[in-house]
């Protein structure tokens, strides 16, 4: 009997070390999650003294230990209020004592990794005096399998894997523009990708801007209402656009109708609040390579740069209410691309950089926001792709990993939902000549 303990025992540690190699979701979720909250359930005090996560004693209690000659007392551990078992790790909710601060928390996330043995400890302050302690039981960015079920919306898309196993959504109703850097083959191709593949089902108008000339979005152009494929048709494009955003604030400040005896419901600056037939389709547009857009060597170039970032600054500015959103992509994004492009930066609320070769281009993204950030995106290894760093405007930051999209993804997605694209009149002249009926492959006899 008891030799089939042993072996019994044998069998299972050698399981638990076979998934943790081979399939480390399944070992956290089957061996990893029990073992990590037990180590925590029973090192939490000793893991807080350790870390410089506890307060002296009160002074009461040090007078009456003095006075009754009592054993003084221990330092007091902040107070854990539950743990919460995740799909890829826990959360500790935790009380702070006075005289403590969520920063204390934050400086201290390395030192909790290393005592509880674990890949990764965010902190984040969820009300004065409480702390969340995310911990992720094993490195969930090295192999990005996003969850079966998500929390999108219209115009709310999941798009990566934070480091904390969470999902990071591309909300544009939240986060109107955006800018992603990346140096050459970082993955911002893979992002562009899923971003497009996931709006591609939705009541939404893809435009996009591809001055190489068209090799990253012509592939996907049944689902475009508009593509442009080098820089003259870009500016023409923009102005556009800018001719299509004037239109809607036309619409809007047609329904409006302000008097004394208008009900506050229906007084809208935007287009979220008019009428359902009235309603313009919103127009996510995607330029790539935004370096190729601003660069010009003569004076008729200069002239259509200066024609096509006047227009992309009022879009930035203004598309906001009126369902224009910007998503840019580019190697860099600073002063050096000429006039305009740090007023179009500062109205792109989204930062997200890629792996990138220098500091500098590094702060392209986060100079304004951390400089934490700026670190963390340097430090991206050459072989995770579609790794990037995300920044937020109130100085918050994360690590996220795109799920890999495959240019056959995206396509298959885009011409599944072909039917869905809009035709925008102002933009029809930019209308891909695709054709949507299906394409049917060649008999044998004919290819030979």
């Amino acid at each position: 009997m008891r030799a089939l303990l042993l072996i019994a025992l044998a069998v299972l540690v050698g399981l638990a070390l076979l998934l943790r190699w081979r399939r480390p979701a399944w070992y956290w979720m089957s061996f990893g999650v029990v073992l990590a909250t037990l180590k925590v359930r029973l090192r939490y005090a000793s893991v807080m003294d350790a870390c410089d996560l506890t307060v002296p004693a009160s002074r009461l209690r040090l007078t009456l230990a003095r006075w009754f000659n009592w054993e003084i007392p221990r330092q007091r551990v902040p107070r854990l209020i539950w743990i919460r078992p995740t799909r890829t790790g826990l959360r500790l909710r935790i009380r702070m004592r006075p005289g403590q601060d969520a920063f204390d928390y934050s400086a201290a996330v390395d030192r909790l990794r290393h005592a509880f043995g674990v890949h990764q400890v965010t902190s984040r302050e969820i009300k004065p005096g409480t702390v969340e302690i995310s911990v992720t039981g094993y490195d969930v960015l090295k192999r990005v399998q996003m969850p079966a079920r998500t929390d999108s919306a219209a115009l709310r898309i999941p798009i990566a894997l934070c480091e904390d196993g969470s999902v990071h959504y591309r909300d544009y109703r939240e986060v109107p523009h955006s800018v992603t850097l990346g140096a050459v083959g970082s993955g911002k191709s893979v992002t562009q990708r899923r971003v497009i593949r996931e709006l591609a089902p939705q009541r939404v108008a893809l435009v996009g801007i591809d001055c190489k000339n068209g090799v990253e979005l012509a592939p996907l152009a049944r689902r475009f209402s508009g593509l442009a494929d080098n820089a003259d048709d870009a500016a023409d494009l923009l102005e556009a656009l800018v001719a299509r955003m004037e239109g809607i604030y036309q619409t809007i400040r047609r329904e409006q109708r302000i008097s004394a005896d208008t009900l506050d419901a229906e007084i809208t600056a935007d287009i979220w609040g008019l009428p359902d037939h009235l309603r313009p389709v919103p127009v996510v547009l995607t330029i790539d390579e935004i370096a190729e857009l601003a660069l010009f060597t003569t004076t008729k170039e200069k002239k259509r740069r200066e024609r096509a970032v006047v227009a992309l600054v009022r879009l930035a500015q203004l598309g906001r209410a009126a369902g224009i959103f910007v998503d840019i992509y580019g190697q860099r994004f600073g002063s050096e691309l000429g006039d305009g492009i740090t007023m179009l930066r500062a109205q792109l609320t989204g930062r997200m950089s890629h792996r990138v070769n220098d500091e500098t281009s590094s702060k392209m993204a986060f100079g304004d926001v951390s400089p934490h950030a700026v670190f963390a995106a340097t430090q991206i290894r050459n072989d995770r792709p579609g790794m990037a760093v995300v920044g937020y405007s109130n100085g918050e930051w994360t690590r996220i990993r795109s799920a890999y999209t495959s240019m056959r993804e995206a396509v298959t997605a885009c011409n599944r939902h072909a039917h869905l694209t809009p035709d925008l009149p102002e933009l029809a002249r930019f209308r891909p000549l695709v054709d949507l009926a299906p394409v049917e492959a060649p008999s044998v006899a004919e290819a030979a």
